[in-house]
């Protein structure tokens, strides 16, 4: 039963991560950065945020920097 119910979840979140389209090739997301070249730690999530829902759409993936102070990443649209 375990392993039929673990299958089925890895299945439908295969279709759910699947249904998701990135936007553009323009659709990735940059921090603006100050004249030393870092971003500014107190408003990168939402500026984040921002840039993403901005481009359209409702999923961001961070591709450089952390989660509480992402740098890049690339906004999706997903169902």
């Amino acid at each position: 039963m375990q392993r039929t119910a673990n299958a089925f979840l890895m299945g439908a979140s295969a279709i759910l991560v699947g249904a998701c389209v990135t936007l553009a090739p323009g659709a990735n997301i940059q921090m603006p950065r100050n004249e030393n070249g870092l971003v500014d730690g107190a408003c990168a999530q939402n500026q984040f945020r921002n840039q993403a829902v901005g481009l359209a759409g409702n999923v961001a993936l961070v591709t450089e920097g952390f989660v509480s102070i992402p740098v890049a990443g690339i906004a999706y649209h997903c169902p």
